[in-house]
């Protein structure tokens, strides 16, 4: 390129919802890049959105930027064009002609000025339409994420070549004979002279490539460049890149191009992915391109390099890009710091047959051919390693898999899916795809730990069973003897789960205040306003935490299942980051600002996903002196370097005292998964409850593990002398209160009304979304709730010490109850033991609390008696809140009628 002339600044500008065309003369300016809503053009927006985020400025139709600009050079001979880096559909118009109208949404508009530019000055006006795309636009103007905005984001630029010049440099690497093939087309010249060279430029080690030159001729050319057998390759941890020049001699001219590139192989082998021919597990996450303080995705190298910079602090290697498709900035953050990008065309739908007479195949022609354009505009990074058709299709495989052989044919040197998560219930295998992202084989082979109810069967994050055995390799390859492994597809390719997780998290309206830009938490507004007219509005901060730490366990748990399957080659996370959108799922450990809630650190969250992750397998966390635990210990290493022996040191501990310990040596040989072998260890004799921890180090390899497990006295005494025990609401209990007596009732489960099933697991996504779906699908509503507000300084709890949130202790004496519904109550009764609801229903749900009924002293719990006395942890539980009633501290004082309480 001769000459770039930059067009940012002041335009004159003009909304147009009506499409009519601008009033002339221009009657106000805008800066660009940027766009309407986030210069705050046009009507305020007073709705109050619950779904997502409100837009303060939304606007949808045409929007007019005009300017002038001089072209004191004479141009004649030079080849000329006007930039775009990122917008919607365009049409540009110089000195009132029209120029043309491009569309895409993922890769830059760029207008050819050759010949239309003599000296003087000229008049540019573009109209950006945001109304009117070729498809649905998936992530890329969608409300719940990045907005349907107006305007032009990125640079905007006159570019100028010489008469003869190279275009459209593609640099496709081959690793294996460290070499690469330069694709560049030679325009203005029949042929000429191309000299290539390349540097190192990034890396602990430098590399120089001998230049070499190379005949070209008009049109496309095919270069081999070898770069010698001291290549420096790109990787995740070593993310060595390369500048490319590109010096052109033809037509009497010379000119010069550059690019950057990395050397790299991303393959797959035995069901994995190869980089460099060493195996890799992807540790993704979704990315919808949400950015609340500007309403779109930025464009600049330093804002992709901080968000990205946080997800590798949390072992993420690998962004999936949902129905969307970043700006360059962001492919180039990922090359400098080594992360695997795969972005997705941007739809989310059905797919018809191609010769389907009722379909009109303009909309996948043009989604096909924005496939192309994404892979000659991003050609060159190496970060860009997969690509996805789309999210969540059904329709026609076969058109799917064409279109998959011609992404192959152009470049192969990318890996390709035919879509994240296509026909869920019934996937299939198409014989061009690379790799298979999806969440179950058939309706019972699951390969994540969560799911919405109106998908069950759930997952057994969310039903059991208790413990860390669980893994997903029987479901990926099963074996004969699996009843259900006549059903599904079995895979040849590397599989990668499709959006795992989607734990809830209650929200923190302490972030209302951080929605300074176009997009505003009106909806966090509105959830907080009902939670205080229920009464619970001083609870929000502990529903927020509580809610929170439940979720962190939640995806601990689901993501060790992943790392245990051997057979699995990666996830995509949903998410690590809140998502604001669909119903408002706030389902991250950060906010959607990428800032940490403050429920689990980077370095903890690391322990369980990362490229080096120890795991114990056993079968229980809660256990009786004398039990046997059981441990399997492996771990996954995704690290380049590792000792041939390592040495993984273990033990058993309380807050005091090491019951045992031990060590093992590994040796560790090529692979990714290693075992470390199987301990088993007698539980300890104790008298009261109490919490263990199991914990792994590897020093040499700089892993830790801790494990909570619980040990409980065997045999605790369950009695109830001296008490009046009630199984059912009744006469006599009511005479038992008038007579200013105390009463327990434990209601069963069955028996209660108003009540809310009880479950461990928080709720999936977002209860608002997924009960409107299943509502419509004629399908039970998903339970909702989100773990548990304990009082646990309260003396009913004295002798079992618990966390203020829910832990393992708690998941079995949680699934024998049901939540009653505590609406009716005072505001001040709240319970012992709370069930969090979600932002929606905001239900007071109890499943342990005490009130004064008729002048007389009441203790209810909602499990079932007969259930808690079968367990170790409810035997402790049980008596310690009848030891609880039978002592002075049991004196309620706030006066509830039994009609209150919705039995």
């Amino acid at each position: 390129m001769e000459k770039k002339i930059d067009l940012s600044g002041i335009w004159n500008f003009a909304l147009d919802a009506e499409k009519q065309g601008p009033a002339l003369p221009y009657r106000d300016t805008i800066p660009l890049p940027g766009t309407t809503a986030y210069f705050r053009k046009g009507p305020e927006n007073a709705a109050c959105e619950t779904g997502h985020l409100t837009e303060f400025y939304p606007f949808s139709g045409y929007a007019w930027f005009s300017r002038t600009i001089d072209t004191t050079d004479d141009l004649t001979g030079k080849h000329c064009f006007l930039f775009f880096e990122r917008t919607r559909v365009t049409t540009l118009y110089l000195d009132g002609k029209t120029v043309g109208t491009q569309n895409s949404l993922c890769t830059p508009h760029l207008y050819d000025l050759t010949g239309l530019l003599p000296r003087g000055t000229h008049t540019i006006t573009v109209c950006v339409d945001n109304s009117s795309y070729p498809t649905n636009g998936g992530h890329m103007t969608s409300p719940d994420t990045q907005t349907n905005w107006n305007g032009i984001t990125g640079r905007i630029e006159l570019q100028i070549y010489p008469r003869s010049y190279i275009a459209g440099v593609r640099v496709i690497p081959d690793a294996e004979n460290s070499a690469v093939t330069v694709y560049a087309e030679l325009r203005g010249a029949e042929e000429g002279t191309l000299e290539l060279s390349a540097e190192s430029f990034n890396g602990v080690r430098r590399h120089t490539v001998p230049s070499a030159s190379f005949p070209v001729h008009s049109g496309e050319n095919s270069i081999r460049y070898s770069l010698g057998t001291e290549a420096c390759l790109w990787s995740e941890h070593e993310p060595s890149l390369y500048r490319l020049r590109l010096d052109l001699a033809a037509g009497g001219e010379r000119s010069t191009e550059e690019t950057v590139f990395g050397l790299r192989s991303f393959k797959t082998k035995d069901g994995k992915f190869t980089i460099n021919g060493r195996t890799t597990f992807l540790r993704g996450k979704h990315e919808g391109l949400l950015f609340p303080l500007t309403g779109f995705a930025p464009t600049t190298v330093d804002a992709w390099l901080d968000k990205l910079r946080i997800s590798k602090e949390y072992g993420i290697n690998h962004y999936r890009f949902h129905t969307c498709c970043p700006p360059e900035a962001a492919f180039t953050a990922a090359d400098r710091l080594g992360v695997y990008m795969e972005p997705e065309l941007p739809f989310w739908g059905t797919i018809p047959e191609e010769n389907d007479p009722k379909a009109d195949p303009a909309e996948w022609n043009y989604l096909t051919e924005e496939g192309f354009r994404i892979l000659r505009t991003f050609a060159n990074h190496p970060s860009f390693v997969m690509m996805s058709l789309g999210n969540e299709l059904w329709g026609s495989k076969t058109h799917l898999d064409k279109i998959l052989s011609s992404y192959h044919d152009f470049d192969g040197s990318r890996l390709y899916t035919q879509g994240s998560n296509n026909f869920q219930f019934n996937p299939e295998i198409l014989p061009h795809e690379d790799f298979f992202c999806g969440v179950r084989f058939s309706r019972d082979r699951l390969i994540r730990g969560s799911y919405a109810m109106c998908d069950a069967p759930l997952g057994h994050v969310q039903t059991g069973p208790d413990g860390t055995l669980t893994d997903y390799d029987e479901h990926i390859i099963p074996s004969r003897d699996m009843p259900e492994a006549a059903d599904g597809p079995v895979p040849s390719v590397p599989v990668v789960s499709h959006e795992i997780g989607q734990y809830a998290v209650y929200p923190d309206y302490r972030e209302i205040e951080k929605y300074t830009g176009p997009l505003r938490a009106r909806n966090f507004e509105v959830f907080r306003k009902r939670l205080e007219e229920k009464g619970l509005g001083a609870l929000a901060d502990d529903y927020f935490r509580c809610s929170g730490k439940l979720a962190a366990a939640c995806y601990r748990e689901e993501l060790e299942a992943a790392f245990r399957s051997k057979k699995l080659a990666g996830f995509q996370l949903l998410d690590l980051q809140d998502y604001s959108g669909q119903g408002t799922a706030l389902v991250g450990m950060l906010n959607a600002f990428m800032e940490p809630k403050g429920l689990i650190p980077a370095e903890e969250w690391r322990m369980f996903c990362g490229d080096a992750v120890l795991l114990a397998r056993f079968e229980k966390y809660v256990y009786v002196p004398h039990d046997e635990f059981r441990v399997r210990i492996q771990f996954r290493y995704d690290r380049p370097e590792l000792p041939e022996w390592t040495t993984v040191v273990w033990e058993l501990k309380d807050e005091t005292d090491v019951f045992v310990s031990g060590c093992t040596d590994v040796l560790t040989r090529d692979g990714d998964m290693y075992e470390a072998g199987t301990v088993s260890l007698p539980m300890p004799e104790i008298d009261r409850i109490k919490k263990l921890t199991f914990s792994l180090a590897c020093d040499t390899c700089g892993m830790k593990k801790l494990y909570d497990l619980w040990l409980c006295p065997a045999d605790v005494p369950v009695h109830t002398d001296g008490l009046h025990v009630f199984t059912s609401m009744s006469d006599e209990m009511e005479d038992v209160l008038r007579g200013g007596e105390r009463a327990v009732l434990f209601m069963p489960p069955e028996a209660m009304k108003k009540s809310v099933e009880g479950t461990y697991c928080t709720d999936f996504w977002c209860y608002p979304m997924f009960r409107s779906i299943s509502e419509s699908m004629n399908k039970p509503e998903p339970v909702g709730t989100m773990g548990l507000l304990i009082r646990n300084t309260h003396p009913a709890l004295k002798t079992f010490p618990s966390e203020k949130y829910a832990t393992e202790q708690w998941r079995n004496i949680v699934t024998l109850s049901r939540a009653i519904v505590l609406d009716d109550t005072p505001p001040e009764l709240l319970p012992i033991v709370q069930v969090i609801d979600n932002f929606e229903r905001n239900h007071k749900l109890g499943i342990l609390f005490e009130c004064r009924v008729h002048g007389g002293s009441l203790l209810v719990c909602t499990c079932s008696y007969t259930g808690l006395e079968k367990l170790p942890e409810g035997r402790v539980f049980l008596s310690g809140i009848l030891d609880y009633a039978r002592s002075a501290d049991f004196n309620p004082q706030i006066e509830v009628p039994l009609s209150a309480f919705s039995l």
